[in-house]
């Protein structure tokens, strides 16, 4: 089954940078905006509250989250995390610190791909 957030082969290797230097206790969230921004944020667990969020997957074994109302907008497409040279990650973004920053793409599921997720979670249908 296709993925809802997959990361590019530079955004897997910068996250194990990351994990190496901070430890491995860490989660993405992607959220509505506002102070932190609507950028795919790295933090360390416990920094950010996860309430009422929608788990899309995992990065390098690392949870990502997403706000459930942002969520609504992106439920039909998968999100793609890369990382950039020269960055100005979320001022409160693990990676902001590095000169680097994650920056979320996305594409939409074919119509295969999307009833294969409804088929699985129910919950997703419209």
């Amino acid at each position: 089954m296709v993925d809802k957030v997959v990361a590019t082969p530079a955004a897997l290797a910068f996250i194990e940078m990351l994990k190496a230097k901070y430890g491995p206790n860490m989660i993405f969230h992607q959220s509505g905006g506002c102070c932190d921004n609507s950028a795919a944020n790295l933090y360390m667990e416990g920094e950010v509250m996860v309430f009422n969020d929608v788990k899309l997957g995992e990065l390098g074994g690392i949870p990502f989250y997403i706000s459930a109302s942002q969520y609504e907008y992106w439920k039909r497409t998968q999100i793609i995390i890369d990382v950039v040279e020269g960055g100005h990650g979320g001022t409160f973004s693990i990676e902001a610190s590095e000169g680097k920053a994650f920056m979320a793409d996305s594409r939409l599921f074919t119509d295969e791909e999307w009833a294969q997720l409804v088929a699985a979670e129910p919950a997703l249908a419209d």
